[in-house]
């Protein structure tokens, strides 16, 4: 892939989330939401201060990560659904590959 986002932007994969519920129930697609989770698939380099020290990210390639349901942008790119996103606008990390 020939994208890499700027600044303090990542890219991610939104994980498919599970067909069955935990007790079996089979969730049909249309009462499916998107899933708020996904694996970081590139990283800006970081944000900068007034002065222009970079401030380091906190997540990385290969982390697989929440964020809130509205957060970023969906675009396609190599014909593939990803979303570009604030590294602000990620909760939390759940496990790194």
């Amino acid at each position: 892939m020939a994208f890499t986002p700027l600044h303090d932007r990542v890219l991610v994969k939104r994980v498919e989330s599970e067909e069955k519920t935990k007790g079996g129930l089979i969730i049909p697609d249309s009462a499916k939401e998107k899933p708020a989770e996904g694996l970081v698939v590139a990283c800006g380099e970081g944000a900068r201060k007034d002065s222009g020290e970079l401030i380091a990210m906190s997540v990385k390639t290969g982390d697989k990560v929440l964020f809130g349901k509205w957060s970023g942008t969906e675009v396609t790119i190599d014909g593939e659904e990803l979303l570009i996103m604030k590294e602000s606008d990620i909760l939390g990390i759940t496990e790194a590959a």
